[in-house]
């Protein structure tokens, strides 16, 4: 006999409920760190406030690119690889730098020297490693659980069992005919228990639509060698261009300024947002630029490749003429942190981040009273 409603209902019932107590303080652990890390530079900033300058100051000339680059490299004089520049979110900000392999992480997947330079006079200001400070630190926590490489691969199984977990939630929300408008709102002057069941119902339906796009946003994130192949084969991704140096002895670098002007010459509406530096005597320049409607302003796709010594546009990456497969791929992270949507968008995800919290505190509390309800059912019984 084909199995009732009422079977299928508590079987997918108890799938909710093993899956919430299993996996609910991830969910919450990786809301409430994803709500933070919306604001992470800011947040930066208010924690570390050593980290900007006086307003007096920021009213100067900032120093050229090249002189902020030869400070790093007198500060940090055996790091001959590429350093990668970020230009200031703005006046009073210091530059941030990253280099990205440096000796001391030497096995960890992502683990970057940060060095923070005055631009107006071109003094290092502080340096340390990418997870030994506050904010990076919770970036490994949301995106790794401080597990290194390991820990995508556990966050991205999460994330699918925490998408069963949203479906059953939807499933067995699912109103009858005609209890729509009674399964969306909560119900006034309820009882204590009714409060709670409304209120983790409602949480987990108003909040399905963007939980799910954080959900899968976040897999593929995670993971996203795996995901790119398919996507690939639906809409071929960008593949970057060989770019060949002849280098010869008597070559001369061009200054990061120069390389600046090449490619800023290339795309003159576009925002200079990141210098990458040649990582050895035959690598090139690296200048990211931000256009008018790429999804990201501080992670844009607009890059050019400059010859380090002739100063020769190599290569170029423009986003707006790229096919789906790089859009999709471009929206992901912006689309996870809300930038996507400007500062509207970041204060909805902010707030989306508390929405496991209440799922898996209702959840908890829900459980326990059908519990008790269980417990006095059966002493009722034997008495």
């Amino acid at each position: 006999m084909p199995l009732s409603h009422n079977h299928w209902r508590k079987r997918w019932l108890s799938l909710h409920l093993y899956l919430g107590l299993s996996l609910g303080l991830v969910f919450v652990l990786a809301g409430l760190t994803g709500s933070l890390l919306v604001f992470y530079v800011e947040l930066d900033e208010i924690i570390n406030p050593q980290l900007q300058v006086s307003a007096a100051l920021a009213e100067q000339e900032p120093q050229s690119y090249e002189a902020v680059f030869q400070a790093l490299r007198q500060a940090h004089p055996q790091r001959s690889a590429a350093w990668r520049l970020e230009i200031p979110r703005h006046k009073q900000a210091l530059l941030m730098a990253r280099y990205y392999k440096p000796v001391e992480k030497a096995g960890l997947s992502f683990a970057p020297l940060i060095v923070w330079v005055n631009p107006y006079n071109a003094e290092v200001a502080s340096s340390r490693f990418w997870g030994e400070f506050v904010m990076t630190w919770l970036f490994d926590l949301h995106y790794e659980l401080l597990l290194d490489g390991a820990g995508k691969i556990v966050m991205a199984i999460v994330g699918v069992l925490l998408l069963i977990l949203l479906f059953c939630g939807i499933y067995l929300w699912w109103p009858t005919s005609g209890k729509l408008r009674q399964a969306l709102v909560i119900k006034r002057g309820a009882s204590k228990p009714r409060f709670i069941f409304d209120l983790h119902k409602t949480s987990g339906i108003y909040g399905f639509v963007i939980l799910l796009l954080l959900l899968l946003s976040g897999i593929i994130l995670e993971l996203p060698a795996v995901f790119k192949p398919a996507i690939n084969y639906l809409s071929p991704l960008y593949q970057m261009e060989a770019k060949q140096i002849n280098y010869q002895s008597d070559y001369s670098r061009i200054t990061l300024d120069q390389a600046v002007a090449v490619a800023t010459n290339r795309y003159p509406d576009a925002l200079l947002r990141w210098i990458e530096t040649p990582d050895s005597q035959i690598g090139s320049y690296r200048i990211v630029l931000y256009q008018q409607g790429e999804a990201s302003v501080r992670f844009p796709k607009t890059t050019v490749w400059v010859d380090q010594y002739s100063g020769v546009v190599l290569s170029t990456r423009d986003p707006v003429t790229e096919q789906a497969g790089d859009t999709f791929m471009s929206w992901l992270h912006p689309l996870h942190n809300g930038e996507i949507a400007g500062m509207p968008g970041r204060w909805l995800i902010f707030v989306s981040g508390f929405i496991p919290a209440i799922l898996y505190v209702t959840g908890i509390m829900r459980w326990l009273q059908k519990r008790r309800a269980q417990h006095l059912h059966k002493l009722k019984k034997a008495d």
